[in-house]
């Protein structure tokens, strides 16, 4: 409770609670909380796959995205079921599937409501997790019912690599199955990231910096973008200053739960076949001294021009 209090990035495990997730959620039980109306305790989840052409994905605000100014998006939804991502999953575990295959993701959730549901009218992850990240009153994971605003669950395959950005909220992450490796800036590195810090940019809250080229800045660049495009000028400086941003590193293991505070900078890689939940209990303005806060993100401005699509 001090670190959190004292607004600092930590983590934690040998949570019972949590480890009992770790290993209710098999392949199969999770499909058939997804994909099956068969014999379940309560509703059925929902879900949904996205994919990319390669492994980076970046969110996006649908309605502001204009294909014939940004090109593609980044990434989209498909219909496939549970089952059919997890297979694939599978197959990239099996194959260490290569950065410019297309890649696929898999979302769900539950509303800031649902918690509160008798558990006949709870999905899977309200009940499973009713001790921890889904409790009714305040407790260690979630200490301001009032302001969460639900459970997010994020599945990952191999090599998923999630754009860096921020979120307002505080938030505990945790890692139910696999592990993804979490690089973190504090708030004042915002002027080195590339974030688009408008609301009116299709991309708010994140950076199209993709820290796998940061390889390649010291020599020839080999490496092409979606587009067919060799890694620009502009996306090379861009990366050089993001270098010299801040950072601190961690594996996210089974298990395991990390606390996030208000406007940190987290660039997410699943390492394997992986399930994340998280929630947020409200947002935390004042920050540190030492680390930066909301100040810093509203004075960091929209770098729009990081990226030669834009």
């Amino acid at each position: 409770v001090r670190f959190r209090e004292a607004r600092l990035p930590f983590k934690v495990y040998d949570i019972p609670d949590i480890d009992a997730v770790t290993q209710k959620w098999t392949d199969d039980y999770v499909h058939r909380q997804f994909d099956t109306t068969d014999n379940l305790e309560g509703l059925q989840a929902d879900g949904l796959c996205q994919e990319s052409p390669d492994h980076f994905f970046a969110f996006f605000v649908p309605q502001l995205w204009q294909t014939g100014t940004f090109g593609l998006p980044p990434v989209r939804n498909n219909d496939w079921t549970y089952h059919s991502w997890s297979e694939h999953a599978k197959y990239a575990d099996a194959t260490s599937l290569e950065s410019d295959r297309p890649h696929y993701y898999w979302q769900a959730g539950v509303t800031k409501s649902e918690r509160f549901a008798d558990p006949e009218k709870q999905s899977f992850i309200s009940r499973d997790l009713k001790n921890t990240l889904g409790a009714e009153e305040d407790n260690f994971f979630v200490f301001n019912i009032d302001e969460q605003k639900g459970i997010q669950c994020r599945f990952g395959e191999r090599g998923v690599t999630a754009a860096t950005h921020f979120d307002a909220g505080q938030n505990m992450i945790a890692m139910l199955t696999g592990a993804k490796r979490y690089i973190l800036s504090p708030p004042h590195a915002c002027p080195k990231l590339g974030v688009f810090n408008t609301r009116e940019s299709p991309i708010f809250r994140h950076s199209l910096l993709n820290f796998a080229h940061l390889e390649y800045l010291n020599g020839n660049s080999t490496v092409h973008d979606i587009y067919g495009e060799e890694m620009s000028q502009r996306e090379r400086d861009w990366l050089a200053e993001a270098a010299e941003a801040p950072a601190l590193e961690t594996v996210l293991k089974a298990g395991e739960v990390m606390f996030l505070p208000s406007f940190w900078f987290h660039y997410i890689v699943s390492v394997q076949k992986s399930a994340q939940c998280n929630v947020r209990s409200g947002v935390d303005r004042i920050g540190t001294k030492e680390f930066g806060g909301a100040q810093d993100i509203n004075r960091c401005g929209d770098h729009a021009h990081v990226h030669s699509k834009f």
